[in-house]
């Protein structure tokens, strides 16, 4: 065989061992839409549009808006659900990215933060033999590879640092918006350092990059996002949450983000409102995670660029 036909042969294993892995926890597989005609807005993420007869229509960059509406709706019996899907994102590509994608996301009612991390490494080890991950918060990477605390500092000194550091920021960024500051220095600085000896998790972000992610107080006063990201060989591999569960605060988010997609120059995105109002009858206390599968494939290939373990890039 040669290269591309034995990475589509390990990915097709890949595949059957994710499954048998979450079927031997209890898992239930479920299947959602890809088209809907809401989305989740997010800040630096553009659904792509597709022309349907009663209006416009959504290709979902997550199946996160259904899962959780089967959580909130019609699974009470259920605990935990998982889905291998498609995905897509415009605008989106390279070594890491293509705009249609598959992606591995779950659900576990009563999992809080620790456990949905738990879980991944549970993960890691038994399809891909990997070692137990690493565990490091937001803060800690930053203060080992910037010198600075994410959590205290200002926008000042936030950019400030970048400039010691010799970080070229994008023209249209301004002094005040500390979360771009923060992103820089993040992409630039922390990320390459993460996952070079093994799996490692990133968790406790800054409170205001909570996303869908609930918000708390820690032990030293600082209010975090309970959200985690995982990375190995310094590829962004997973993003989980301990999942928000109020609906109304999850609206003023959405707002938010939409808001800041309009400043910059972007459309506003129709709101989830049949996740929210499924999430005012109750959405379960539980943690989920969404994992890119093909760059888990090329990662598990020793591939250089997920093109090499997709079929037709």
């Amino acid at each position: 065989m040669d290269t591309k036909t034995e990475y589509l042969a390990r990915r097709s294993d890949l595949l059957c061992s994710l499954r048998l892995f979450f079927l031997e926890r209890d898992f239930i597989e479920v299947e959602t839409p890809l088209l809907s005609e809401e989305v989740i807005p997010e800040l630096h993420i553009e659904p792509i549009r597709v022309a349907g007869a009663r209006g416009p229509l959504w290709l979902q960059a997550s199946p996160e808006l259904h899962m959780k509406r089967l959580l909130a709706e019609g699974m009470e019996c259920v605990e935990a659900i998982f889905q291998i899907t498609r995905s897509f994102r415009g605008d989106e590509r390279g070594p890491l990215h293509n705009p249609e994608f598959t992606l591995l996301e779950w659900y576990r009612v009563g999992d809080d933060m620790q456990a949905g991390i738990e879980f991944v490494d549970e993960l890691l080890q038994a399809v891909l033999a990997s070692d137990p991950v690493t565990r490091t918060s937001y803060a800690a990477a930053f203060e080992k590879h910037v010198g600075i605390d994410p959590h205290q500092a200002t926008c000042e000194q936030l950019a400030s640092r970048a400039a010691e550091l010799e970080l070229a920021a994008p023209a249209e960024m301004t002094i005040d918006d500390r979360d771009e500051w923060l992103n820089l220095l993040l992409a630039m600085k922390v990320e390459p350092e993460l996952g070079r000896a093994g799996p490692e998790i990133l968790y406790d972000y800054p409170e205001s990059q909570a996303a869908l992610a609930t918000v708390t107080q820690r032990e030293d006063g600082k209010r975090v996002a309970e959200r985690f990201e995982l990375y190995w060989h310094e590829v962004e591999l997973a993003n989980g949450y301990h999942e928000l569960t109020d609906a109304e605060e999850l609206r003023q988010r959405l707002v938010a983000v939409n808001e800041a997609r309009a400043a910059d120059g972007r459309e506003r995105l129709p709101l989830p409102e049949s996740l929210l109002a499924a999430m005012q009858r109750g959405l379960p206390a539980c943690a989920g995670c969404a994992l890119g599968f093909d760059r888990l494939a090329m990662l598990a290939c020793g591939a250089e660029s997920i093109d090499d373990v997709i079929a037709f890039p």
